[in-house]
Protein backbone atom coordinates (compact mmCIF):
# COMPACT_ATOMS: atom_id res chain seq x y z
CA UNK A 1 0.00 0.00 0.00
CA UNK A 2 1.32 3.53 -0.40
CA UNK A 3 0.78 5.34 2.85
CA UNK A 4 1.73 9.31 2.93
CA UNK A 5 3.23 9.92 6.39
CA UNK A 6 2.95 13.82 7.50
CA UNK A 7 3.86 15.03 11.46
CA UNK A 8 4.16 18.34 13.18
CA UNK A 9 6.96 18.39 16.22
CA UNK A 10 5.02 16.60 18.83
CA UNK A 11 4.29 13.66 16.61
CA UNK A 12 7.88 13.51 15.64
CA UNK A 13 9.52 10.83 17.75
CA UNK A 14 6.35 8.50 17.31
CA UNK A 15 6.59 9.10 13.27
CA UNK A 16 9.96 8.33 13.94
CA UNK A 17 9.02 4.84 15.46
CA UNK A 18 6.33 3.95 13.33
CA UNK A 19 8.00 3.90 9.79
CA UNK A 20 10.00 1.15 10.54
CA UNK A 21 7.03 -1.15 11.02
CA UNK A 22 5.49 0.54 8.47
CA UNK A 23 8.46 -0.43 6.07
CA UNK A 24 8.80 -3.95 7.09
CA UNK A 25 4.94 -4.79 6.26
CA UNK A 26 5.94 -3.52 2.58
CA UNK A 27 4.28 -0.45 2.45
CA UNK A 28 5.35 2.43 0.48
CA UNK A 29 5.85 5.34 2.30
CA UNK A 30 6.29 8.72 1.49
CA UNK A 31 7.25 11.24 4.42
CA UNK A 32 6.35 14.24 4.32
CA UNK A 33 7.91 15.30 7.62
CA UNK A 34 9.09 17.15 9.66
CA UNK A 35 12.13 15.75 9.95
CA UNK A 36 12.99 17.09 13.41
CA UNK A 37 11.59 17.22 17.09
CA UNK A 38 12.20 21.45 16.47
CA UNK A 39 8.67 23.46 16.48
CA UNK A 40 6.68 23.56 13.31
CA UNK A 41 3.33 24.15 11.99
CA UNK A 42 1.42 21.11 11.37
CA UNK A 43 -0.68 22.66 7.91
CA UNK A 44 2.97 22.84 6.36
CA UNK A 45 2.84 18.78 6.17
CA UNK A 46 -0.79 17.86 6.46
CA UNK A 47 -1.74 19.82 3.41
CA UNK A 48 1.12 18.19 0.69
CA UNK A 49 0.39 14.50 2.55
CA UNK A 50 -3.84 14.76 2.04
CA UNK A 51 -2.94 16.36 -1.69
CA UNK A 52 -0.67 13.47 -2.40
CA UNK A 53 -4.07 11.04 -1.53
CA UNK A 54 -6.44 13.03 -3.46
CA UNK A 55 -3.88 13.14 -6.84
CA UNK A 56 -3.86 9.16 -6.35
CA UNK A 57 -0.07 9.61 -5.57
CA UNK A 58 -0.76 7.40 -2.32
CA UNK A 59 -3.89 5.51 -0.99
CA UNK A 60 -4.07 6.32 2.50
CA UNK A 61 -2.71 8.95 5.21
CA UNK A 62 -1.00 8.88 8.60
CA UNK A 63 -0.55 12.39 10.35
CA UNK A 64 0.58 12.51 13.84
CA UNK A 65 0.39 15.24 16.33
CA UNK A 66 0.13 16.22 20.46
CA UNK A 67 -3.23 15.76 20.14
CA UNK A 68 -4.65 14.60 16.83
CA UNK A 69 -6.57 17.89 16.52
CA UNK A 70 -4.64 19.97 14.41
CA UNK A 71 -3.56 17.45 11.76
CA UNK A 72 -7.81 16.62 11.17
CA UNK A 73 -9.05 19.83 10.67
CA UNK A 74 -5.78 20.83 8.39
CA UNK A 75 -6.68 17.25 6.51
CA UNK A 76 -10.14 17.83 6.64
CA UNK A 77 -9.76 21.02 4.65
CA UNK A 78 -8.46 19.16 1.79
CA UNK A 79 -11.33 18.36 -1.21
CA UNK A 80 -11.78 14.74 -1.31
CA UNK A 81 -10.12 14.07 2.00
CA UNK A 82 -11.97 12.07 4.71
CA UNK A 83 -9.88 12.24 8.07
CA UNK A 84 -10.62 10.76 11.50
CA UNK A 85 -8.71 11.06 14.28
CA UNK A 86 -8.95 8.25 15.68
CA UNK A 87 -8.26 6.95 20.24
CA UNK A 88 -8.35 3.53 19.69
CA UNK A 89 -9.11 0.20 17.51
CA UNK A 90 -12.86 0.52 17.20
CA UNK A 91 -13.15 3.90 15.90
CA UNK A 92 -10.35 2.99 13.50
CA UNK A 93 -11.90 0.38 12.01
CA UNK A 94 -15.29 2.11 12.08
CA UNK A 95 -13.60 5.49 10.49
CA UNK A 96 -12.72 2.90 7.51
CA UNK A 97 -16.09 0.65 7.81
CA UNK A 98 -18.54 2.77 7.50
CA UNK A 99 -17.23 6.55 6.66
CA UNK A 100 -14.79 5.18 4.24
CA UNK A 101 -11.64 7.79 5.56
CA UNK A 102 -8.83 7.85 3.73
CA UNK A 103 -6.72 9.97 6.46
CA UNK A 104 -5.90 8.79 10.08
CA UNK A 105 -5.09 11.23 12.61
CA UNK A 106 -3.25 10.13 15.69
CA UNK A 107 -2.80 12.23 18.89
CA UNK A 108 1.02 10.85 20.00
CA UNK A 109 0.37 12.56 23.34
CA UNK A 110 -2.72 10.12 24.37
CA UNK A 111 -1.30 7.17 22.86
CA UNK A 112 1.58 4.65 23.62
CA UNK A 113 3.48 3.71 20.78
CA UNK A 114 1.94 -0.07 21.08
CA UNK A 115 -1.65 1.95 21.07
CA UNK A 116 -0.56 3.82 17.84
CA UNK A 117 0.96 0.71 15.84
CA UNK A 118 -2.82 -1.57 16.53
CA UNK A 119 -4.53 1.33 15.26
CA UNK A 120 -2.75 1.52 12.58
CA UNK A 121 -2.84 -1.71 11.44
CA UNK A 122 -6.81 -1.85 12.09
CA UNK A 123 -7.24 1.33 9.87
CA UNK A 124 -4.91 -0.37 7.20
CA UNK A 125 -6.32 -3.40 7.00
CA UNK A 126 -10.11 -2.70 7.61
CA UNK A 127 -11.89 -2.47 3.94
CA UNK A 128 -15.10 0.37 2.77
CA UNK A 129 -18.72 -1.44 3.56
CA UNK A 130 -21.08 -0.61 0.79
CA UNK A 131 -24.86 -0.58 1.73
CA UNK A 132 -26.35 2.22 3.73
CA UNK A 133 -22.98 4.00 4.62
CA UNK A 134 -22.10 4.21 1.05
CA UNK A 135 -25.10 6.79 0.29
CA UNK A 136 -23.87 8.89 3.61
CA UNK A 137 -20.13 8.80 2.49
CA UNK A 138 -21.71 10.20 -1.19
CA UNK A 139 -23.76 12.85 1.08
CA UNK A 140 -20.92 13.81 2.43
CA UNK A 141 -18.82 14.27 -0.45
CA UNK A 142 -21.59 16.59 -1.89
CA UNK A 143 -20.92 19.02 0.37
CA UNK A 144 -17.62 19.44 -1.01
CA UNK A 145 -19.63 20.65 -4.06
CA UNK A 146 -20.82 23.39 -2.55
Amino acid sequence: MKIAVACDHRGYEAKRRLLPVLKSAEHHIHDFGCDSPAACDYPDFAVPACRSIVKGENEIGILLDGTGIGMSVAANKVRGVRAALVHDEVTARTAREKNHCNVLCLGTDLLSEEQVRQIVEIFLITPWTDGRHTARVKKVMEIEKD
